[in-house]
């Protein structure tokens, strides 16, 4: 049997996929390569959005393009593909800088795999399909699913309108598109019908989403949640990634209101300065932002709320430096991710003045990363002495050890637990490590209510 091989970078949309190009590979008859150098057809899914991330892409394909000619000379052919943003994004460029790789397959388009490996279309597409793409899928495989644990990832919507000016999204994923509820929902039962307990709803801006029902209107994220929270078998849900702009008051609502619906809840910020979230588009002010914190937390006063950063975007001074640590401050953050600015070609800040010196943005970027670092932890301690409901996901490290996740999406070793992944516990935290907490089982987890 050939072997496929799927390397993924970036966002959860990008493992997502992933998975779905391994059902479709699957179907043409490639089994799973635990590495590349045993692999048959090698597939990179690819992320844009910093620099860094695609040039990772070209030192890989270097090591391919290798790895390739000493598989050629031992007569077994290898095919490698790139797929996702930066696939989008550079299209023949990458043919062009790696003539090693057979195709260049964008994120719209991965449905098409089967005929490009056929070689009856050409070897770049990154047309954005007429149809949804979804469509004309295979229904996930229960095999793969049940391989990958018990918690998974539903992409609900695609694309982003916001046009964000740092942001490739809008050119590499094309405009926000939800998917049918009726499609969603069936692909949500095939998930726990293979054993997923905890589903999390994707999108690149997910609280948009607006999928069509069964009654011929348009949903929103908070309808399809509560539909889906009503599933025989889903314990949990969770969602992201989601804008500001489109938290709406049944969204907000939701996190009181469903049960299975977890406290967490990420947020991006991207700056605390409205002079640089201006620059940014991102419509919304620094105050927008605090009293929509202020508005969750009052529905759900013990969430917990993760947020992005870019410091150094074109212009950023000490001052609107200073604004962003405020607004930290102010917020005490759970977790995040925080990037020095990186511009991308083709989007309208890479044209901006007053870059930021690399010197400065590094500095900038380190007292940020300390002061989020030390609201995590200082979140975790909380933690401590606490009673919470842990989603059991495999065994832990060391004998009668099982490892989970918590309702805020930490990491938890718990002892005492006589307990299969999937099954949910309730442990008081004992500890705490850099990147997880201890606990210990006091009993089973009520059964949650069913929604409405």
């Amino acid at each position: 049997m050939k072997k496929a091989f799927i390397k993924s970078y970036g966002c959860q949309m990008n493992v997502y996929d992933a998975g779905r190009m391994a059902d479709i590979v699957s179907a043409e008859g490639y089994g799973e390569a635990g590495t590349a150098d045993e692999a048959d057809l090698v597939i990179l899914n690819t992320c844009h959005i910093r620099e860094k991330a695609a040039e990772k892409v070209y030192s890989e394909l270097g090591r391919l393009r290798d790895m390739k000619r000493d598989r050629a000379a031992a007569g077994r052919d290898t095919r490698i593909v790139v797929a996702g943003c930066v696939a989008q994004a550079e299209g023949r460029e990458i043919l062009r800088r790696a003539p090693a790789v057979d195709a260049v397959v964008g994120p719209g388009s991965y449905h098409r795999l089967p005929g490009i490996l056929a070689g009856l279309s050409g070897p770049v597409d990154t047309e954005f399909p007429e149809a949804d793409k979804f469509d004309l899928l295979p229904p996930p495989s229960r095999r793969r699913v049940r391989a990958r644990g018990v918690s998974a990832f539903l992409t609900v919507q695609e694309g982003c309108d916001k046009f964000c000016s740092f942001c490739v999204v809008p050119y590499t994923r094309g405009a926000e598109t939800s998917r049918p509820v009726a499609a969603i929902l069936a692909e949500a039962g095939e998930l726990l019908a293979a054993g997923v307990r905890e589903i999390t709803l994707i999108g690149q801006n997910v609280n948009a989403f607006h999928g069509v029902g069964p009654d011929g209107r348009a949903w929103s994220l908070a309808r399809l949640m509560s539909r889906l929270a009503g599933m025989e078998g889903l314990s949990r849900l969770r969602y992201t990634t989601s804008h500001p702009g489109d938290m709406a008051d049944d969204l907000v609502a939701a996190h009181a209101e469903l049960p299975a619906l977890m406290p967490y809840l990420h947020l991006p910020v991207q700056a605390g300065s409205d002079r640089i979230l201006r620059a940014m588009n991102r419509r919304h002010t620094a105050d927008d932002y605090l009293r929509l914190v202020d508005r969750i937390r009052a529905v759900r006063p013990d969430i917990a709320l993760s947020s992005d950063f870019i410091v150094g975007f074109p212009g950023e001074t000490e001052a609107d430096f200073a604004a962003t640590m405020r607004l930290v401050e102010s917020v005490g953050f759970a977790g995040s991710f925080s990037f020095k600015y990186s511009g991308r070609p083709g989007t309208p800040a890479a044209d901006m003045p007053g870059a930021v010196p690399d010197p400065v943005s590094s500095d900038r970027l380190q007292a940020l990363q300390s002061r989020l670092e030390a609201d995590r932890q200082a979140f975790n301690r909380g933690t401590v002495g606490r009673v919470l409901d842990v989603l059991v996901e495999k065994p832990g490290r060391h004998p009668g050890q099982l490892n989970g996740k918590s309702p805020f999406l930490q990491q938890v070793q718990v002892t005492g637990a006589a307990a299969a992944p999937g099954d949910t516990v309730r442990v008081r935290v004992t500890g705490t490590a850099p990147n997880s907490l201890f606990a210990e089982a006091v009993g089973a987890a009520p059964a949650l209510d069913a929604a409405a």
